[in-house]
């Protein structure tokens, strides 16, 4: 990738006009060069460089500015005092006062991170002032696509970050998602994140593992969840409530939820739960549960097991299958519901054991159509008389 420059000159000439250039603007930087050499000089430069935020430059000037100290941060020698500028330089466009400069901020960032060799450790610290950045100004997306995407970019480096690097990264990632609404992209995340722990370190997940459960129990489009139960860290909650929450949602049915809610309102309040949001979630799961073992249910079994009045019996089953959980059909006149498919709340040992049932007599059907097929061809023809 090219990186352009204010002028087609050295590097000392290049940071002369760059001290002229935040002088101007109102930086309070010396104009003479520091007799310890290029790293502290752009060492000052980039410590004042956020004052071109607050000035009259355009957006343009800026970004300018900018990218030129990306030109001189390239050519300095690869060692400890690149990596403490590029930290700093960082930490300055971080701080981007608007939504604007905040644009030109992620482009200057993007810039830096591919112009560094891909083998260089602190490409990382760039990536993760590029998440900080974009989710500030809603362009998360731009940065972020997949969590296998994120690991192939940053595992060239050598060494690749390490596992308490990327578990920071992760929570950053999660939080930014869940700010600009990608629920479904911050839960695989989390998910993500708690799988790099291990049983030996999965106390010290304890908060990762509760906002896990709480994003995923909160999230309106997240029903199937009991593929958290498998995690070390949600492992090592055994015994709390918030497991226990989390166990009912999973498995049991809306009285579940009821009684435990009865018992522990504060509770539910005070991890920032919507008890009416979580009847709804619990009132569908329950009916899912309920059609793995009945494909027709009558209108009064739903008001009965669902706590339904009779004018919400309808409109509930409509918004179950906008869900796409369920497929059904429903008749007025008989007040019934048939179910033709559902999904599973959980997969299990006797799921699994279904599937193999399944797919066997597929399997044994398909031999006999082949079988049927070839006697057909190897048949003799008869000649028509």
């Amino acid at each position: 990738m090219s990186v352009y420059t204010f002028l087609e000159i050295d590097v000392n000439a290049q940071v002369e006009e760059l001290r002229a250039y935040l002088k101007e603007v109102g930086a309070e930087i010396s104009m003479e060069r520091s007799p310890k050499g290029l790293e502290d000089d752009l060492h000052k430069i980039i410590g004042v460089c956020d004052t071109a935020f607050s000035s009259e430059a355009t957006e343009a000037e800026v970004e300018a500015l900018l990218n030129s100290i990306v030109s001189v941060l390239i050519v300095v020698p690869v060692g400890e005092k690149t990596e403490s500028l590029i930290l700093a330089f960082c930490e300055k466009l971080a701080k981007a006062p608007s939504n604007r400069l905040g644009h030109v901020c992620l482009r200057v960032l993007n810039l830096l991170f591919h112009a560094l060799p891909e083998n260089l450790g602190v490409r990382y610290h760039v990536y993760y002032t590029m998440v900080q950045v974009s989710g500030q100004i809603g362009q998360v997306q731009a940065v972020y696509q997949s969590v296998e995407k994120m690991r192939s970019t940053l595992n060239t480096a050598q060494p690749p970050p390490s596992t308490e690097q990327l578990q920071q990264l992760l929570r950053l990632l999660h939080q930014t998602l869940l700010a600009n609404k990608l629920s479904e992209e911050a839960s695989k995340v989390m998910i993500e994140l708690l799988g790099t722990y291990t049983t030996e370190n999965a106390s010290q997940a304890r908060e990762d593992a509760h906002r896990c459960i709480i994003a995923s129990l909160a999230d309106p489009t997240t029903y199937i969840m009991d593929h958290l139960l498998t995690l070390k860290p949600v492992k090592f909650l055994e015994g709390e409530l918030i497991h226990d929450l989390l166990t009912i949602f999973v498995s049991e049915k809306l009285p579940g939820y009821i009684h435990f809610y009865n018992n522990h309102k504060e509770f539910i309040s005070s991890i920032g739960l919507d008890h009416e949001a979580n009847v709804r979630k619990m009132r569908l799961l329950t009916f899912i549960q309920m059609a793995e073992s009945q494909s027709e249910m009558s209108f009064d079994l739903l008001m009965h097991e669902l706590q339904l009045g009779a004018e919400q019996v309808e409109g509930f089953i409509i918004e179950a299958l906008k869900t796409k959980l369920v497929s059904a059909r429903m008749d007025q006149n008989l007040r019934k519901v048939f179910v033709t498919s559902r999904v599973h709340r959980t997969f299990g040992r006797s799921q699994w054991q279904a599937l193999h049932d399944t797919l066997s007599g597929w399997k044994t059907n398909l031999a006999l159509v082949k079988e049927s097929m070839q006697a057909i061809v190897s048949a003799p023809i008869v000649p028509a008389k």
